[in-house]
C-alpha cells in the first residue's frame, strides 16, 4: 500500500514540473535534490500451493538397455587361502620308457676281489683240544687273508666253496669234524689198530656260504692228530663260484 502512494507522488511531481516548464516558470537546470529516504522493506510473499508432478521422462530404448559396458580394471589380488587337506593317493601310473644306456665304466681288476683260497698246516705233535677250532701254525697259501689265527675261515664273498682236509694220527683214535657256523657238516674218523703211526683218510665237500659265515675243523674226544716226519695235517679251501 505504501509503495503505491510513493509511486503516485513521484508521478505527480514530474507532471507538475513539465507544466511549469511549458509556462516558463520552472527553471531549466536546477540543483539536484538530496536522495530520498529508503522505503521500508516489504512483507514476505504468501505461500503458494505445490504444483502438480511433471510428466514422466522418456524411457530407455530396449537396444540400449542390453548394451554391455566396458571391461573394468582387474582388482587387487587377495591374500592366499588356507592349505586344504591332502587328497587321496592316485592310481599307480604306467611304467615309463626305459632310459638311455649309461656311459661305459672304467676297466677295473675284479679278479683279485673275487678270489679266496687258503691252505694251512699244523706243525706240532701235541693233540688239539677237543670241541674247539683246531689251530694251524703255518700258512702255505693265503689269498685275501680270509683264514684267521683262530683256525676259522671267514666268508667275505658269498658263493660256493670247496673244503678239504688231510690229517695224520699217531697211537690214538682220530675224528675230524667240518663245522659251519657251529653246525656239523661232515665227520671223518680213523680208529687205532696195530700200527702206532697211521694216516687218517682225507675228506672234502662243497659248501654254499653267505657273507660272514665261519668254517673250521675240530675234534671230539678222539683227538689223536699228529704232525711230524711220518705225516702232516693240512686244511685247505677255495672259492668255486661267487654267487
Amino acid at each position: 500500500m505504501f509503495d503505491r502512494h510513493l509511486i503516485s507522488g513521484i508521478i505527480f511531481i514530474v507532471s507538475l514540473c513539465f507544466s511549469l516548464v511549458s509556462m516558463d516558470t520552472c527553471p531549466g537546470a536546477g540543483t539536484p535534490g538530496l536522495p530520498g529516504i529508503p522505503g521500508l522493506p516489504g512483507r514476505d510473499g504468501r505461500d503458494r500451493i505445490k504444483g502438480d508432478n511433471g510428466d514422466p521422462g522418456i524411457p530407455l530404448k530396449p537396444d540400449s538397455a542390453s548394451m554391455k559396458g566396458e571391461k573394468g580394471d582387474p582388482g587387487v589380488f587377495g591374500s592366499p587361502g588356507k592349505r586344504g587337506r591332502p587328497g587321496e593317493a592316485g592310481d599307480k601310473g604306467l611304467p615309463g620308457p626305459p632310459g638311455e644306456p649309461g656311459d661305459q665304466g672304467e676297466f677295473g681288476d675284479t679278479t683279485s676281489l673275487l678270489q679266496s683260497a687258503f691252505s694251512v698246516s699244523r706243525l706240532t705233535r701235541n693233540p688239539p683240544e677237543p670241541h674247539i677250532p683246531i689251530r694251524f701254525s703255518k700258512n702255505i697259501t693265503l689269498i685275501n687273508s680270509h683264514f684267521n689265527n683262530e683256525g676259522k675261515f671267514v666268508c667275505e664273498i658269498s658263493g660256493y666253496y670247496y673244503f678239504v682236509f688231510h690229517a695224520s694220527s699217531y697211537d690214538k683214535n682220530l675224528c675230524v669234524i667240518l663245522m659251519v657256523d657251529g653246525k656239523k657238516f661232515a665227520t671223518f674218523c680213523d680208529h687205532h689198530k696195530i700200527q702206532k703211526s697211521q694216516q687218517a683218510p682225507s675228506g672234502g665237500l662243497a659248501v654254499h656260504l653267505k657273507q660272514n659265515q665261519n668254517v673250521w675243523l675240530q675234534t671230539n674226544s678222539y683227538n689223536g692228530m699228529f704232525a711230524g716226519d711220518t705225516g702232516d695235517s693240512i686244511f685247505s679251501g677255495f672259492l668255486i663260484h661267487a654267487h
